[in-house]
Protein backbone atom coordinates (compact mmCIF):
# COMPACT_ATOMS: atom_id res chain seq x y z
CA UNK A 1 0.00 0.00 0.00
CA UNK A 2 1.43 3.41 -1.18
CA UNK A 3 1.95 5.60 1.94
CA UNK A 4 1.35 9.13 0.05
CA UNK A 5 -1.80 7.71 -1.30
CA UNK A 6 -2.72 6.44 2.16
CA UNK A 7 -1.69 9.96 3.66
CA UNK A 8 -4.62 11.77 0.79
CA UNK A 9 -7.14 9.08 1.07
CA UNK A 10 -8.82 10.74 4.20
CA UNK A 11 -10.69 10.26 7.30
CA UNK A 12 -13.62 8.30 6.01
CA UNK A 13 -11.54 6.23 3.43
CA UNK A 14 -8.97 5.82 6.19
CA UNK A 15 -11.51 4.71 9.44
CA UNK A 16 -12.48 2.18 6.35
CA UNK A 17 -9.02 0.63 5.85
CA UNK A 18 -8.51 0.68 9.66
CA UNK A 19 -11.90 -1.30 10.40
CA UNK A 20 -11.26 -3.82 7.34
CA UNK A 21 -7.89 -4.62 8.61
CA UNK A 22 -6.20 -3.06 5.55
CA UNK A 23 -3.66 -0.96 7.55
CA UNK A 24 -2.99 -0.27 11.50
CA UNK A 25 -4.04 2.47 13.77
CA UNK A 26 0.19 2.65 14.60
CA UNK A 27 1.07 2.18 10.54
CA UNK A 28 -1.22 5.08 9.71
CA UNK A 29 0.01 7.26 12.77
CA UNK A 30 3.82 6.45 11.34
CA UNK A 31 2.73 7.51 7.87
CA UNK A 32 1.92 10.78 9.34
CA UNK A 33 5.00 11.34 11.79
CA UNK A 34 7.24 10.24 9.07
CA UNK A 35 5.41 13.05 6.18
CA UNK A 36 5.76 15.60 9.30
CA UNK A 37 9.13 14.99 9.41
CA UNK A 38 10.37 15.48 6.47
CA UNK A 39 8.05 18.36 5.18
CA UNK A 40 6.90 20.86 8.07
CA UNK A 41 10.35 22.43 8.25
CA UNK A 42 9.25 24.09 5.73
CA UNK A 43 5.60 24.68 6.28
CA UNK A 44 5.47 25.35 9.84
CA UNK A 45 1.98 23.19 10.24
CA UNK A 46 2.58 22.29 13.71
CA UNK A 47 3.37 24.32 16.39
CA UNK A 48 3.71 20.97 18.41
CA UNK A 49 3.82 17.24 17.44
CA UNK A 50 2.34 15.19 20.05
CA UNK A 51 4.52 11.47 18.80
CA UNK A 52 5.08 9.96 22.29
CA UNK A 53 1.06 10.21 23.59
CA UNK A 54 -0.30 9.50 19.83
CA UNK A 55 1.89 6.68 19.62
CA UNK A 56 0.40 5.43 22.57
CA UNK A 57 -3.11 6.31 21.77
CA UNK A 58 -2.77 4.60 18.26
CA UNK A 59 -1.87 1.33 19.64
CA UNK A 60 -4.83 1.58 22.36
CA UNK A 61 -6.88 2.45 19.13
CA UNK A 62 -5.47 -0.52 17.77
CA UNK A 63 -6.85 -3.11 20.72
CA UNK A 64 -9.81 -1.93 20.38
CA UNK A 65 -10.20 -2.72 16.54
CA UNK A 66 -9.02 -5.84 17.21
CA UNK A 67 -11.49 -6.66 19.90
CA UNK A 68 -14.19 -5.39 17.27
CA UNK A 69 -14.86 -2.31 18.27
CA UNK A 70 -16.39 -0.07 15.72
CA UNK A 71 -16.38 3.71 16.29
CA UNK A 72 -16.40 6.37 13.61
CA UNK A 73 -13.15 7.61 13.96
CA UNK A 74 -11.12 4.91 15.75
CA UNK A 75 -7.43 4.75 15.21
CA UNK A 76 -7.48 8.12 12.60
CA UNK A 77 -4.98 10.99 13.38
CA UNK A 78 -6.27 14.38 13.89
CA UNK A 79 -4.76 17.71 13.98
CA UNK A 80 -5.85 19.95 16.82
CA UNK A 81 -5.72 23.85 16.46
CA UNK A 82 -3.57 26.15 19.14
CA UNK A 83 -6.60 27.54 20.82
CA UNK A 84 -8.44 24.54 21.78
CA UNK A 85 -7.22 22.90 25.03
CA UNK A 86 -5.34 19.36 24.96
CA UNK A 87 -4.50 17.96 28.12
CA UNK A 88 -0.81 18.28 29.19
CA UNK A 89 -0.38 21.07 26.37
CA UNK A 90 -0.03 24.38 26.54
CA UNK A 91 -2.63 26.52 24.46
CA UNK A 92 -0.86 29.68 23.25
CA UNK A 93 -2.87 31.28 21.31
CA UNK A 94 -0.03 31.68 18.65
CA UNK A 95 2.18 33.59 21.06
CA UNK A 96 4.49 33.73 24.31
CA UNK A 97 2.04 35.36 26.15
CA UNK A 98 0.07 31.90 27.55
CA UNK A 99 0.23 30.14 30.99
CA UNK A 100 1.10 26.68 32.01
CA UNK A 101 -0.38 23.22 30.13
CA UNK A 102 -3.89 22.91 30.16
CA UNK A 103 -5.56 20.04 33.04
CA UNK A 104 -8.14 18.99 30.76
CA UNK A 105 -9.46 18.62 26.90
CA UNK A 106 -11.54 21.09 25.82
CA UNK A 107 -14.97 19.20 25.44
CA UNK A 108 -14.67 19.28 21.37
CA UNK A 109 -11.61 17.10 21.94
CA UNK A 110 -13.24 14.55 24.54
CA UNK A 111 -15.84 13.93 21.45
CA UNK A 112 -13.41 13.49 19.31
CA UNK A 113 -11.63 11.37 21.67
CA UNK A 114 -14.89 9.54 22.27
CA UNK A 115 -15.33 8.89 18.72
CA UNK A 116 -11.60 7.31 18.33
CA UNK A 117 -9.39 9.85 17.37
CA UNK A 118 -5.60 10.30 17.95
CA UNK A 119 -4.65 13.49 18.42
CA UNK A 120 -1.40 13.85 16.08
CA UNK A 121 -0.37 17.59 17.26
CA UNK A 122 -1.51 21.42 17.58
CA UNK A 123 -1.46 23.47 14.72
CA UNK A 124 0.14 27.13 14.26
CA UNK A 125 -2.33 30.19 14.65
CA UNK A 126 -1.37 33.50 14.46
CA UNK A 127 -1.34 35.28 17.40
CA UNK A 128 -4.96 35.79 19.22
CA UNK A 129 -6.34 34.48 16.17
CA UNK A 130 -6.45 37.97 14.95
CA UNK A 131 -6.04 37.90 10.70
CA UNK A 132 -6.69 35.88 8.09
CA UNK A 133 -2.92 34.84 7.86
CA UNK A 134 -0.81 32.62 10.09
CA UNK A 135 2.69 34.36 11.42
CA UNK A 136 3.43 35.23 14.67
CA UNK A 137 7.10 36.64 16.37
CA UNK A 138 6.85 33.71 18.51
CA UNK A 139 6.24 31.01 16.29
CA UNK A 140 7.14 32.17 12.71
CA UNK A 141 5.52 31.93 9.64
CA UNK A 142 3.00 28.94 7.95
CA UNK A 143 3.28 28.65 4.36
CA UNK A 144 0.94 27.68 1.93
CA UNK A 145 2.12 24.34 0.40
CA UNK A 146 0.88 25.51 -3.03
CA UNK A 147 3.56 28.78 -2.82
CA UNK A 148 5.94 28.38 -0.16
CA UNK A 149 6.37 32.42 -0.62
CA UNK A 150 2.39 32.77 0.38
CA UNK A 151 0.60 32.36 3.51
CA UNK A 152 -2.17 29.35 3.86
CA UNK A 153 -4.83 32.10 5.34
CA UNK A 154 -5.71 31.94 8.72
CA UNK A 155 -6.42 32.01 11.67
CA UNK A 156 -6.48 28.32 11.42
CA UNK A 157 -3.33 28.15 8.83
CA UNK A 158 -1.64 25.64 10.31
CA UNK A 159 -4.80 23.38 9.61
CA UNK A 160 -5.66 23.91 6.90
CA UNK A 161 -1.93 23.54 4.95
CA UNK A 162 -1.78 20.24 7.08
CA UNK A 163 -4.55 19.10 5.73
CA UNK A 164 -3.61 20.29 2.47
CA UNK A 165 0.07 18.71 2.07
CA UNK A 166 -1.11 15.31 3.00
CA UNK A 167 -0.24 15.82 6.81
CA UNK A 168 -3.45 15.24 8.58
CA UNK A 169 -6.16 13.48 7.42
CA UNK A 170 -8.70 15.85 9.01
CA UNK A 171 -7.86 19.17 11.60
CA UNK A 172 -9.72 21.10 13.94
CA UNK A 173 -10.00 25.04 13.17
CA UNK A 174 -12.19 27.42 14.71
CA UNK A 175 -13.92 30.53 12.52
CA UNK A 176 -14.72 33.85 14.46
CA UNK A 177 -14.70 35.74 10.80
CA UNK A 178 -13.58 33.08 8.45
CA UNK A 179 -11.18 31.40 10.30
CA UNK A 180 -11.71 28.37 8.79
CA UNK A 181 -13.40 29.00 5.31
CA UNK A 182 -10.52 31.54 4.17
CA UNK A 183 -7.66 29.01 4.95
CA UNK A 184 -9.56 26.24 3.64
CA UNK A 185 -10.42 28.13 -0.21
CA UNK A 186 -6.34 28.94 -0.04
CA UNK A 187 -5.34 25.60 0.71
CA UNK A 188 -7.68 23.86 -1.94
CA UNK A 189 -9.80 21.91 0.97
CA UNK A 190 -13.24 21.78 2.06
CA UNK A 191 -13.99 23.86 5.04
CA UNK A 192 -17.47 24.62 6.93
CA UNK A 193 -18.30 26.92 9.41
CA UNK A 194 -21.53 24.92 11.72
CA UNK A 195 -24.29 26.71 13.05
CA UNK A 196 -23.33 28.92 16.46
CA UNK A 197 -23.26 26.56 19.38
CA UNK A 198 -23.10 23.60 17.22
CA UNK A 199 -19.78 22.35 17.54
CA UNK A 200 -19.17 22.94 21.81
CA UNK A 201 -16.71 25.84 22.92
CA UNK A 202 -16.25 24.95 25.84
CA UNK A 203 -13.87 26.03 28.53
CA UNK A 204 -14.31 28.88 25.78
CA UNK A 205 -17.89 29.58 25.30
CA UNK A 206 -19.20 32.65 23.61
CA UNK A 207 -15.81 33.26 22.30
CA UNK A 208 -15.61 36.30 20.47
CA UNK A 209 -19.18 37.23 21.86
CA UNK A 210 -21.02 35.09 20.13
CA UNK A 211 -18.67 35.30 16.59
CA UNK A 212 -16.48 32.46 16.52
CA UNK A 213 -17.45 28.55 16.16
CA UNK A 214 -15.13 25.00 15.89
CA UNK A 215 -15.13 23.30 12.83
CA UNK A 216 -13.71 20.96 10.37
CA UNK A 217 -10.98 21.32 7.51
CA UNK A 218 -11.10 18.13 5.89
CA UNK A 219 -10.32 16.61 2.46
CA UNK A 220 -13.56 15.96 1.78
CA UNK A 221 -17.38 16.72 1.87
CA UNK A 222 -17.33 13.18 3.82
CA UNK A 223 -14.73 13.79 6.21
CA UNK A 224 -16.16 17.26 7.03
CA UNK A 225 -19.49 15.12 7.82
CA UNK A 226 -18.01 12.15 9.67
CA UNK A 227 -16.31 15.34 12.05
CA UNK A 228 -19.86 16.78 12.61
CA UNK A 229 -21.73 13.97 13.86
CA UNK A 230 -18.65 13.31 16.50
CA UNK A 231 -18.99 16.39 17.37
CA UNK A 232 -22.02 18.24 17.44
CA UNK A 233 -24.25 19.06 20.38
CA UNK A 234 -26.93 20.50 19.17
CA UNK A 235 -29.57 17.56 18.97
CA UNK A 236 -30.21 15.89 15.93
CA UNK A 237 -30.85 12.11 14.19
CA UNK A 238 -27.88 9.94 15.35
CA UNK A 239 -24.82 10.26 11.89
CA UNK A 240 -27.35 12.88 10.25
CA UNK A 241 -24.67 14.53 8.31
CA UNK A 242 -23.10 11.22 7.11
CA UNK A 243 -26.20 10.92 5.73
CA UNK A 244 -26.56 14.70 4.44
CA UNK A 245 -23.24 14.03 2.61
CA UNK A 246 -24.47 10.60 1.34
CA UNK A 247 -27.74 11.61 -0.54
CA UNK A 248 -28.71 14.01 -3.10
CA UNK A 249 -29.96 17.19 -2.26
CA UNK A 250 -32.93 17.45 -4.16
CA UNK A 251 -33.67 20.34 -6.39
CA UNK A 252 -32.62 24.13 -4.81
CA UNK A 253 -33.58 27.35 -5.45
CA UNK A 254 -29.82 28.72 -5.55
CA UNK A 255 -28.90 32.49 -5.38
CA UNK A 256 -25.30 33.62 -7.11
CA UNK A 257 -24.10 37.09 -5.40
CA UNK A 258 -20.80 38.66 -5.89
CA UNK A 259 -22.00 41.62 -3.80
CA UNK A 260 -19.54 42.47 -0.79
CA UNK A 261 -21.08 42.74 2.52
CA UNK A 262 -18.80 45.32 3.91
CA UNK A 263 -19.01 49.08 3.18
CA UNK A 264 -15.49 49.24 2.45
CA UNK A 265 -14.58 49.48 -1.54
CA UNK A 266 -13.43 45.64 -2.66
CA UNK A 267 -12.21 44.71 -5.88
CA UNK A 268 -12.71 41.20 -6.66
CA UNK A 269 -10.73 39.24 -8.47
CA UNK A 270 -11.19 37.97 -12.69
CA UNK A 271 -10.54 34.07 -11.49
CA UNK A 272 -12.91 34.47 -8.35
CA UNK A 273 -15.80 35.98 -9.75
CA UNK A 274 -14.99 33.28 -12.91
CA UNK A 275 -15.03 30.52 -10.47
CA UNK A 276 -18.76 32.47 -9.22
CA UNK A 277 -20.29 32.36 -12.54
CA UNK A 278 -18.78 28.54 -13.31
CA UNK A 279 -20.34 27.06 -10.27
CA UNK A 280 -23.60 28.79 -11.58
CA UNK A 281 -23.52 26.90 -14.72
CA UNK A 282 -22.19 23.78 -13.18
CA UNK A 283 -25.49 24.45 -10.48
CA UNK A 284 -27.89 24.74 -13.07
CA UNK A 285 -26.39 21.67 -15.09
CA UNK A 286 -27.26 19.61 -11.82
CA UNK A 287 -30.85 20.59 -11.94
CA UNK A 288 -30.97 23.59 -9.57
CA UNK A 289 -32.89 26.51 -10.37
CA UNK A 290 -30.08 29.58 -9.88
CA UNK A 291 -30.86 33.27 -10.05
CA UNK A 292 -28.63 36.11 -9.63
CA UNK A 293 -29.34 37.91 -6.08
CA UNK A 294 -27.84 39.41 -3.32
CA UNK A 295 -29.04 39.34 0.65
CA UNK A 296 -30.06 42.60 1.78
CA UNK A 297 -26.93 43.69 3.30
CA UNK A 298 -27.06 46.33 5.92
CA UNK A 299 -24.81 48.96 5.17
CA UNK A 300 -23.49 49.26 8.68
CA UNK A 301 -23.87 46.02 9.89
CA UNK A 302 -19.87 45.04 9.95
CA UNK A 303 -18.54 48.42 11.60
CA UNK A 304 -21.34 48.67 14.04
CA UNK A 305 -22.24 45.50 15.16
CA UNK A 306 -19.39 42.90 13.78
CA UNK A 307 -16.24 44.71 14.08
CA UNK A 308 -16.81 46.17 18.49
CA UNK A 309 -17.58 42.16 19.11
CA UNK A 310 -14.09 41.07 17.15
CA UNK A 311 -12.01 43.88 18.66
CA UNK A 312 -13.76 43.28 22.23
CA UNK A 313 -13.20 39.49 22.02
CA UNK A 314 -9.03 40.04 21.30
CA UNK A 315 -9.29 42.51 24.28
CA UNK A 316 -10.77 39.60 26.56
CA UNK A 317 -8.35 36.93 25.07
CA UNK A 318 -5.11 39.39 25.48
CA UNK A 319 -6.77 39.95 29.23
CA UNK A 320 -6.95 36.03 29.76
CA UNK A 321 -3.66 35.39 28.77
CA UNK A 322 -1.09 34.89 32.07
CA UNK A 323 1.39 37.06 30.46
CA UNK A 324 -0.20 39.93 28.31
CA UNK A 325 2.77 42.22 28.74
CA UNK A 326 4.69 39.96 26.00
CA UNK A 327 1.98 40.18 23.36
CA UNK A 328 3.15 42.07 20.15
CA UNK A 329 2.59 45.68 19.97
CA UNK A 330 0.49 44.99 16.99
CA UNK A 331 -1.95 42.44 19.42
CA UNK A 332 -2.14 45.18 22.47
CA UNK A 333 -2.68 48.16 20.36
CA UNK A 334 -5.82 46.21 19.09
CA UNK A 335 -6.64 45.05 22.44
CA UNK A 336 -6.71 48.46 23.93
CA UNK A 337 -9.08 49.49 21.03
CA UNK A 338 -11.33 46.50 21.93
CA UNK A 339 -11.36 47.67 25.90
CA UNK A 340 -13.18 50.30 25.02
CA UNK A 341 -16.18 48.72 24.54
CA UNK A 342 -18.03 48.01 27.25
CA UNK A 343 -19.77 44.81 28.76
CA UNK A 344 -23.22 47.01 28.19
CA UNK A 345 -22.32 47.59 24.54
CA UNK A 346 -21.11 44.10 23.92
CA UNK A 347 -25.27 43.15 25.43
CA UNK A 348 -26.79 45.62 23.15
CA UNK A 349 -25.49 44.28 20.45
CA UNK A 350 -26.35 41.29 21.03
CA UNK A 351 -29.70 42.59 21.44
CA UNK A 352 -29.33 44.15 18.08
CA UNK A 353 -27.91 41.07 16.51
CA UNK A 354 -31.59 39.82 15.56
CA UNK A 355 -33.03 42.55 13.46
CA UNK A 356 -29.50 42.84 11.23
CA UNK A 357 -30.03 38.88 10.65
CA UNK A 358 -33.13 38.50 9.77
CA UNK A 359 -32.93 41.48 7.54
CA UNK A 360 -30.09 39.29 5.90
CA UNK A 361 -31.37 36.01 6.30
CA UNK A 362 -34.69 37.39 4.52
CA UNK A 363 -32.84 35.89 1.03
CA UNK A 364 -33.81 32.23 2.14
CA UNK A 365 -37.42 33.05 2.54
CA UNK A 366 -37.22 32.71 -1.27
CA UNK A 367 -34.26 30.53 -2.24
CA UNK A 368 -32.51 27.24 -0.06
CA UNK A 369 -28.50 28.70 -0.47
CA UNK A 370 -26.55 31.50 -1.19
CA UNK A 371 -23.21 31.00 -3.00
CA UNK A 372 -20.72 34.25 -3.23
CA UNK A 373 -16.76 33.75 -4.15
CA UNK A 374 -14.53 32.39 -1.53
CA UNK A 375 -12.48 35.49 -1.60
CA UNK A 376 -11.94 38.22 -2.95
CA UNK A 377 -8.22 37.62 -4.15
CA UNK A 378 -5.54 35.29 -3.63
CA UNK A 379 -3.44 34.91 -0.63
CA UNK A 380 -1.05 37.38 0.47
CA UNK A 381 2.73 36.75 0.73
CA UNK A 382 4.69 35.77 3.59
CA UNK A 383 5.71 38.98 5.61
CA UNK A 384 3.50 41.08 3.34
CA UNK A 385 2.01 42.75 7.04
CA UNK A 386 5.20 42.69 8.99
CA UNK A 387 5.75 46.12 10.91
CA UNK A 388 2.31 47.33 9.69
CA UNK A 389 0.24 48.87 12.22
CA UNK A 390 -3.08 47.57 12.94
CA UNK A 391 -5.58 49.77 11.63
CA UNK A 392 -3.62 49.82 8.15
CA UNK A 393 -3.24 45.42 8.47
CA UNK A 394 -7.20 45.35 9.40
CA UNK A 395 -8.12 47.09 6.38
CA UNK A 396 -5.13 45.96 3.78
CA UNK A 397 -6.62 42.05 5.37
CA UNK A 398 -10.18 43.22 4.62
CA UNK A 399 -10.28 43.78 0.98
CA UNK A 400 -8.76 40.09 0.37
CA UNK A 401 -11.66 38.55 2.28
CA UNK A 402 -14.83 40.18 2.17
CA UNK A 403 -17.35 36.96 2.35
CA UNK A 404 -17.37 35.86 5.57
CA UNK A 405 -17.86 37.93 8.55
CA UNK A 406 -21.29 38.57 7.88
CA UNK A 407 -22.27 34.86 8.73
CA UNK A 408 -20.53 34.78 11.96
CA UNK A 409 -22.51 37.79 13.10
CA UNK A 410 -25.88 35.96 11.76
CA UNK A 411 -24.23 32.43 13.07
CA UNK A 412 -25.79 30.32 10.02
CA UNK A 413 -23.48 27.85 8.58
CA UNK A 414 -21.42 28.34 5.76
CA UNK A 415 -18.44 26.06 3.85
CA UNK A 416 -15.74 26.91 1.34
CA UNK A 417 -16.19 24.16 -1.60
CA UNK A 418 -13.01 24.08 -3.69
CA UNK A 419 -13.27 25.16 -7.26
CA UNK A 420 -9.63 25.84 -9.28
CA UNK A 421 -6.94 27.97 -9.48
CA UNK A 422 -5.62 31.11 -10.13
CA UNK A 423 -3.72 32.54 -13.04
CA UNK A 424 -0.96 32.37 -10.28
CA UNK A 425 -1.49 28.82 -9.45
CA UNK A 426 -3.52 29.08 -6.18
CA UNK A 427 -6.57 26.95 -5.12
CA UNK A 428 -9.74 29.25 -5.50
CA UNK A 429 -12.79 28.41 -3.94
CA UNK A 430 -16.74 29.12 -3.59
CA UNK A 431 -18.66 30.11 -0.47
CA UNK A 432 -22.33 27.81 0.05
CA UNK A 433 -23.90 29.60 2.84
CA UNK A 434 -27.14 27.84 4.18
CA UNK A 435 -30.21 28.98 6.12
CA UNK A 436 -29.77 28.44 10.21
CA UNK A 437 -28.88 25.30 10.97
CA UNK A 438 -29.30 23.91 7.66
CA UNK A 439 -25.88 22.27 7.74
CA UNK A 440 -27.17 19.46 5.92
CA UNK A 441 -28.30 20.88 2.74
CA UNK A 442 -24.79 22.38 2.37
CA UNK A 443 -23.46 19.21 2.81
CA UNK A 444 -25.40 17.38 0.41
CA UNK A 445 -24.60 20.23 -2.17
CA UNK A 446 -20.95 20.43 -1.94
CA UNK A 447 -21.30 16.36 -2.35
CA UNK A 448 -22.93 17.14 -5.17
CA UNK A 449 -20.64 19.47 -6.60
CA UNK A 450 -17.69 17.28 -5.30
CA UNK A 451 -18.79 14.65 -7.31
CA UNK A 452 -19.33 16.48 -10.46
CA UNK A 453 -15.56 18.35 -10.07
CA UNK A 454 -13.50 16.14 -7.46
CA UNK A 455 -10.57 17.95 -5.85
CA UNK A 456 -9.42 15.58 -3.25
CA UNK A 457 -6.77 14.25 -5.46
CA UNK A 458 -5.22 17.64 -5.78
CA UNK A 459 -1.58 17.41 -4.63
CA UNK A 460 0.24 20.36 -3.46
CA UNK A 461 3.89 20.63 -4.58
CA UNK A 462 5.05 20.65 -1.12
CA UNK A 463 3.08 17.19 -0.10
Amino acid sequence: MDAREVAFAGAAAQARMLAGGELTAPELLEIYLDRIAGLDSRLRCYRVVLSDSARYEAAVAQDRLDEGERLPLLGVPIAIKDDVDVAGEATTFGGGAHGPAATSDAEVVRRLRAAGAVIIGKTNVPELMMFPYTESLTFGATRNPWNLKRSPGGSSGGSAAAVAAGLAPLALGSDGGGSIRIPASWCGVFGIKPQRDRVPLEPHDNAWHGLSVSGPLARSVMDAALFLDATSSVPGPEGEFVAAAAREPGRLRIALSAKSPTPLPVRVGKAELAALHEAGALLRDLGHEVVTRDPDYPPSAILTNYLPRYLRGISDDADAQAHPERLEARTRNLARAGSLFSDRRMSALRDAEAAVSARIQSIFDDVDVVVTPGNAAGPPRIGAYQRRGAVWTLLAVAQRVPYQQVWNLTGQPAAAVPWDYDGDGLPIAVQLVGRPYDEATLLSLSAQIETARPWAHRRPPVS
